[in-house]
């Protein structure tokens, strides 16, 4: 048996506002979108790279004020072009004592993302 990685479901609350967030701030890209009729909620599917993100209007898949982290590769680089992307969205680098670069960014629907690489020392 060999489990793979996650797709967190997220709530959002606006589609407009969704994209604005993570299509153009973060750098996803909108892989495809479903509704069951015009008009409906809007469920999608968001990527970067191998990370993968489903966003959901509908009420019954979730709630807001989620957290989730996400490994990066090299997220100080990540960090600096989200920053100039955005310089009024305050962002702040941080290296916890569990080995880790990372930093928070929170979208407008009040859901929390952490970016983090892992440290490795010899």
């Amino acid at each position: 048996m060999k489990f793979s990685g996650t797709t967190p479901v997220i709530r959002v609350l606006n589609e407009a506002e969704a994209k604005k967030f993570y299509v153009e701030f973060l750098g996803f890209n909108v892989d495809w979108e479903h509704r069951f009729e015009p008009g409906f909620p809007l469920y999608f599917q968001v990527s970067r790279g191998e990370c993968i993100l489903h966003l959901s209007e509908h009420t019954g898949d979730c709630r807001v004020g989620c957290a989730m982290r996400i490994k990066c590769s090299q997220v100080e680089d990540y960090f600096r072009e989200l920053s100039e992307r955005k310089p009024d969205y305050k962002l702040k680098l941080e290296r916890p004592p569990w080995k880790t670069v990372e930093f928070d960014v929170k979208d407008p629907f009040g859901n929390r993302i952490t970016f983090c690489s892992e440290i490795f020392t010899s």
